[in-house]
């Protein structure tokens, strides 16, 4: 006598499959996470050793600004969020100028956010502060991970299915697949650049120092700040559903990033700083497109949406 079993029926394979960070990324971020670190160590006795010029400060600023700004306009308000349109020039300059950061090709940056705003603050999250618990110990650690520690983890965002968008056109894959080579160029440029002003080594080394190593570090732990700080940190104006808050001092070094609450409470928001007294010069940037006519459609913010979410 043959018994009949229901035989189990085959899973379904997974519509996106995980993709891991080579070990080469890995050692990446190691390298541009702690040389700075390293950098700042040092910095004391390089500056007394040589001194700091005018043409240090100079080249450090611009390509602070540049960069810095290429990630918050470019890489999170357009790019992420959708908060204005432009034409295809500018999309280009903003991905290439946020790409300097070394902080994630766009693709990856803008695949990375959109998952942290699905889970911001819950299971999922990829850099929440709470992922370990609420106690001091916990927070601790959790603060630490979201800061940088997130950056190590093998798994990687996935791209087709957190940027779908980004996926299919084509100027954002040639931008992803030359963000090595803009690296490379944002590390060595501040160097070629302070040789050719001062037409000497000290200018090459010194440049590179500060306008490659400390620029690149500080625009990092900025940008991770807003992470870790303004999701533990601050206050809280207006109504969400996570942890987001209010760093003022965070303000204009983040170019506006860390009114960070308005921008959790109404994401495509082209303004984070609404209110009165918060500098947002990410936004300033934005009408400054919007009056020379590359952005339009922008999303600025109305008394009506800045009130329906208003707390008190």
């Amino acid at each position: 006598m043959t018994i009949l079993t229901e035989r189990p029926s085959p899973q379904p394979k997974p519509e996106f499959e995980p993709e891991n960070k080579t070990r080469a990324e890995l050692i990446t971020f190691g390298v541009v996470v702690g040389a700075p670190i390293v950098a700042l160590i040092a910095a004391i006795p390089l500056v007394w050793g040589w001194g700091l010029g005018w043409t240090d400060i100079a080249i450090a600023a611009v390509f602070y600004v540049v960069s810095g700004l290429g990630v918050t306009v470019g890489f999170h308000r357009y790019f992420t969020h959708g908060s204005f349109k432009t034409n295809r020039a500018l999309k280009i300059v903003l991905g290439i100028a946020g790409s300097l950061s070394l902080e994630m090709s766009v693709l990856d940056w803008v695949a990375t956010h959109r998952k942290h705003h699905k889970f911001s603050d819950k299971e999922g999250d990829p850099h929440s502060p709470w992922r370990f618990g609420t106690g001091f110990k916990a927070l601790s650690k959790g603060l630490l991970y979201a800061h940088m520690g997130w950056l190590f983890e093998a798994e990687r965002t996935n791209r087709a299915k957190y940027a779908p968008d980004l996926v299919k056109d084509p100027d954002i894959m040639k931008l992803h697949k030359w963000f090595p080579a803009l690296a490379i160029t944002s590390l060595l440029l501040p160097g070629v650049l302070g040789g050719l002003l001062t037409w000497s080594w000290q200018g090459i080394l010194t440049a590179l120092f500060w306008g490659t190593i400390i620029r690149i570090g500080l625009l990092h732990h900025v940008t991770w700040s807003i992470n870790s700080i303004c999701h533990v940190f601050g206050e809280e104006a207006f109504e969400v559903r996570d942890k987001s808050r209010n760093v003022w001092w965070l303000a204009i070094p983040s170019f506006g990033e860390s009114w960070h609450n308005l921008h959790h409470s109404d994401p495509t928001c082209a303004r984070h700083g609404a209110l009165k007294g918060q500098i947002d010069l990410s936004a300033g940037v934005i009408r400054w497109f919007e009056k020379a006519g590359w952005a339009y459609d922008v999303r600025w913010p109305t008394p009506e949406r800045l009130a329906a979410k208003r707390l008190g």
